[in-house]
């Protein structure tokens, strides 16, 4: 999409950027000439992405909770201290499971919201201060949302919710830190299957029995590079004038029914404990 080069000499983080469609984005920056610091709380899988990218590009690894606004502020450290500076942040971390919300509990609302909304507050809050008090400007915050983070979707009302707080803080941001020269934007992606997250969203033989491609008018799933390309553009030069936007990228979805787990609704009320113990037990690369 971008010619070779396009990012040569920006430093980009990328949290959730270990495996999935994190480990595309850190693969495509690489390609374009950045150096990346992927993280997530998984070290291993973050030192065995790094040693299979490093032929890509310049790539460290630093595990970290985003939760804990004390290790993020620690990661924003170790990569200044490494790369020297950060240009570009991509919030990619989430969390999200399917389940009727009478099920659940405020602690389960709180997993989500604390992945999702407080974990993308803590990295903007980490690194957007630091750029503000050194005056470093052409700086880019991305945002990882979804297209029901504005039309709602049921069975995944704690990811609705934390999504549409990040997608609210994306445009705020992008209104109040403009004059520091930090742009604010966001990605919706529509159904880009991956390991770990899809096998708590469609379980089993639901992905079978609810074809996510029939809801797609272009009549298939989204392919990572797509996704990666798309962000790439986001963050490099070329869209510098691009500030408060949100772009969707899902084959026409969202236009064609909007709330993206409604069809959960046709499961009988019976399947959801069997469902639940294939969700808990789901296991992510």
């Amino acid at each position: 999409m971008l010619r070779d080069d396009a990012m040569k000499g920006m430093a980009v983080v990328i949290t959730g950027g270990g495996t999935g469609l994190g480990r595309a984005m850190a693969e495509q920056c690489l390609r374009l000439g950045a150096r990346v610091c992927i993280t997530s709380r998984k070290a291993e899988a973050l030192e065995r992405a790094a040693g299979e990218m490093a032929a890509l590009g310049e790539v460290i690894t630093m595990p970290c909770d985003v939760r804990d606004a004390e290790q993020v502020d620690r990661l924003r450290d170790a990569v200044l201290e490494r790369f020297g500076r950060v240009d570009a942040l991509v919030n990619n971390a989430a969390g999200n499971f399917i389940s009727p919300t009478e099920r659940l509990s405020s602690k389960a609302f709180q997993t989500i919201i604390d992945i999702v909304l407080m974990g993308t507050v803590n990295c903007t809050l980490a690194f957007g201060k630091h750029w503000i008090a050194q005056g470093e400007r052409d700086r880019v915050i991305l945002n990882v949302v979804t297209t029901y983070a504005w039309t709602g979707s049921g069975y995944v009302v704690p990811s609705a919710c934390a999504k549409a707080g990040v997608l609210a803080m994306t445009r705020s941001l992008a209104a109040e830190w403009g004059r520091y020269g930090i742009r604010s934007n966001a990605v919706a992606p529509g159904p880009f299957p991956t390991k770990g997250a899809w096998s708590r969203l469609m379980p089993g033989e639901l992905m079978e029995q609810f074809d996510m491609r029939k809801r797609v008018p272009l009549g298939r799933l989204g392919e990572h590079q797509e996704l990666a390309d798309l962000v790439t553009f986001l963050l490099s030069p070329y869209s510098a004038y691009i500030n408060g936007e949100v772009v969707t990228i899902d084959g026409g979805e969202w236009l064609k029914g909007a709330g993206q787990f409604n069809l959960l609704e046709q499961i009988e009320p019976g399947m959801w404990d069997a469902i639940e113990a294939m969700v808990r037990g789901a296991k992510g690369s």
